[in-house]
């Protein structure tokens, strides 16, 4: 394992800006270290020099000012260190996370199917949370380790030739066992991380289908289950403690003796002569000084290595080619969703040969022209491809053909797309915060409008739990189809899409969803909506039927009526 991935360097400038901050407060922290080693190895030749000569030398005084000013500047650099840590660590984290997130969205849903959602969630939360020991404690030390060793073996030298050379003698025997003791961690930290991961899973599935399971009467089953693997994860936490204490009683042991060797050879010059007092009182007290930071990493290294196993998930993810999966590459036919050049109308929706290829049904082609104030219906039965094909219009799934979205074409298609999901996926706060997806609630007047236009009653303060807890189905899903509504107002999209966005309502409030969904149309935005309800592919000037055999067919509305 390398002790600095180069690949965080290269993907968070926050690292990068830490590692040089780190190495400029660990030359601080050695220039001190220095000062306090000469303060101290003064101060003592200066008192025993008084007990000899009867009286304490003028210098004295400036001696103790100096070695106080090099305490106060040892802990100013160890504080900045701390904080500069603390900062990084945040700042990667949120740096790593939204990496990951803004990848998981550019390769869409199918990348995303082939991985366990409570493992993606765990190795993002409480496993990027683990960087905290990494930046906070590891990589200081180990940016110190890199200054402030080489300097203060020069510094020993100056003083003691001898001791220097002891002490580089001796300092390879550190190294040595850090790498046997990390080879040894290196496959208990894996195997935690896996056991960590598994731990989420197991919870966060038993979670989800806790509805289902009661039903059915195996709720108590999982309790089993979740302590089995709790307990698998609390023996492999003891584990690794265990090493961890072996390991650094390992490392003091070792620099122990090899600070032994250098006092023992001292003590022996100081009895011949050879060597004087205030070089001795130096050298003594930089010896330990220059094992302390390659010891104090092999110790830091056990504490950081949740996150950087944690890390190394997230840099794979992100190293990955875009199309690394061969099912899911794109044909060198498809084209980005986009305007091309020359064609099309910016402001219609037009898709010219528009194919999905899934592993069941090739789903397609379909041509369709769609201008400014148009409802186009995506019907068909379940499973027959409608929301594929409304994947494919956001980009998210590969398809052959050209998809034209309207708008600027110096616009992202995210910005120009407003997009309601099947399901509500409302988050634990209020329902303004859900329409909005904003903490501050964004503005009252427009969530209100949002919330009258779906026939939802409720107070915008309301509070909601994860998942849409507090609100049954067909409120939850109205949050949903309020929250499209919202962001088409605030953002003036041009395309809405809507995948089954009355499937949960009754006839009542359906008709005001269809309403809402006609009067955005009429506003000058193109709207497409799948859904096997005949009242919403009644309203659509548009209907692009699919089947399960994956065959497309274009109608007007006046064709369907006829």
């Amino acid at each position: 394992m390398k002790p600095l991935d180069p690949r965080l360097l290269r993907l968070s400038r926050t690292a990068r800006g830490f590692v040089l901050a780190a190495a400029g407060t660990g030359v601080v922290r050695t220039t001190a270290t220095i000062g306090i080693a000469w303060g101290i190895a003064t101060a003592v030749t200066q008192v025993v020099d008084a007990v000899r000569d009867g009286q304490v030398p003028g210098t004295f005084p400036a001696t103790l000012a100096l070695l106080g000013a090099a305490f106060l500047l040892r802990a100013l650099a160890a504080w900045a260190t701390d904080d500069l840590a603390a900062r990084a660590g945040a700042r990667v984290k949120s740096e790593l996370r939204a990496a990951v997130l803004r990848r998981a969205a550019e390769r869409g849903p199918g990348w995303l199917a082939g991985r366990s959602s409570a493992g993606f969630a765990t190795t993002l939360g409480p496993g990027l949370d683990a960087l905290d020991a990494y930046f906070g404690r590891y990589l200081p030390q180990l940016a110190l380790t890199a200054v402030a060793t080489p300097v203060l073996v020069v510094a020993i030298a100056l003083g003691d030739l001898t001791s220097a050379v002891v002490i580089v003698c001796a300092m390879p025997v550190i190294p040595v066992f850090m790498v046997l003791i990390g080879l040894a961690t290196q496959t208990l930290q894996r195997r935690q991380a896996d056991a960590l991961a598994r731990l989420g899973g197991a919870f966060t599935e038993a979670v989800e289908g806790l509805a289902t399971l009661k039903v059915f009467g195996r709720a108590r089953r999982q309790v089993g289950r979740i302590d089995r693997v709790t307990d698998e994860y609390r023996r492999g936490t003891l584990g690794v403690l265990r090493l961890s204490f072996v390991s650094g009683f390992a490392l003091e042991l070792a620099a122990s003796l090899s600070v032994a060797l250098v006092a023992v050879s001292i003590g022996i010059r100081l009895v011949d002569g050879s060597l004087g007092l205030g070089a001795a009182m130096f050298v003594l007290v930089l010896a330990p000084e220059a094992f302390a930071p390659i010891r104090q990493v092999g110790a830091d290294f056990h504490a950081a290595q949740d996150g950087v196993e944690a890390s190394q998930a997230v840099l794979d993810v992100l190293a990955e080619p875009q199309h690394a999966d061969p099912q899911q590459a794109v044909p060198e036919s498809s084209t980005v969703p986009s305007r091309p050049t020359g064609t099309g109308d910016a402001g219609a929706l037009v898709l010219s040969g528009v194919t999905v290829h899934r592993p069941d049904v090739v789903i397609g082609p379909v041509d369709l022209t769609a201008p400014a104030g148009t409802v186009v219906a995506l019907a068909g039965p379940s499973g027959s491809g409608k929301s594929s094909l409304l994947a494919a219009l956001r980009g998210v799934l590969p398809h052959e053909g050209t998809v034209v979205v309207p708008g600027p074409a110096d616009v992202s298609v995210a910005d120009r797309t407003t997009w309601v999901d099947q399901r509500a996926r409302l988050v634990r706060g209020t329902v303004a915060e859900n329409v909005t997806l904003s903490a501050a609630g964004g503005d009252a007047a427009q969530v209100r409008s949002a919330l009258g236009a779906v026939g939802l009653g409720v107070d915008p303060g309301l509070a909601v739990s994860s998942g849409g807890a507090g609100l049954s189905g067909g409120e939850a899903q109205r949050v949903a189809v309020a929250r499209g509504l919202y962001r088409a107002a605030a953002a003036s999209t041009p395309l809405v899409l809507l995948d089954e966005p009355t499937s949960a309502l009754d006839a009542e409030s359906e008709a005001l969803v269809v309403a809402a969904v006609r009067r955005l149309a009429d506003g000058g935005a193109v709207v497409v909506v799948a859904s096997h309800r005949p009242a919403v592919v009644a309203a659509a000037d548009v209907v692009v039927s699919t089947t399960p055999d994956g065959s497309v067919a274009v109608r007007t509305a006046q064709a369907v009526s006829a």
